[in-house]
């Protein structure tokens, strides 16, 4: 079930790159990116790192790790998974769950919280995220 909302981002992608292709038919790509939004109610700046693969019918699979801090310097990592699938002139929609770790008072209690999270991005690499407890 569906919990609270634990956290709204808005990101950019900072950097892209082709890692491999297997039989130049499925293509992994790496994808960098900045967000700011809120964690828990609280500001938060947030670097992350992606890689997606192309699975033969079209779809992506992607795993990702990011680091984040909130304006008083407290700090936050997340492991994520999810599946990919693209809506039209570049764009991307994600669907997955993340991970979160933390020794900070702020966000020590994501520690055992399993979050759910939908992803969006355009074309140009600007993204929305939205991430849920999973009860």
């Amino acid at each position: 079930m569906l919990g609270d909302r634990i956290a709204e981002l808005t990101t950019q992608e900072t950097g892209r790159r082709v890692l491999a292709t297997v039989d130049g038919l499925h293509p992994t790509l790496e994808v960098s990116m900045t967000g700011t939004g809120r964690l828990l109610d609280t500001p938060v700046r947030e670097f992350a790192t992606y890689e997606s693969d192309m699975r033969p019918d079209g779809s992506l699979f992607g795993e990702g790790q990011g680091v984040g801090m909130s304006e008083k310097g407290e700090t936050y990592s997340w492991h994520g998974s999810g599946i990919g699938h693209f809506t039209g002139n570049g764009a991307v929609s994600w669907r997955g769950a993340v991970y979160f770790e933390s020794a900070t008072d702020t966000f020590v209690r994501l520690n055992d919280v399993v979050g759910v999270f939908e992803f969006e991005t355009d074309a140009q690499g600007s993204g929305r995220s939205v991430v849920h407890e999973w009860k």
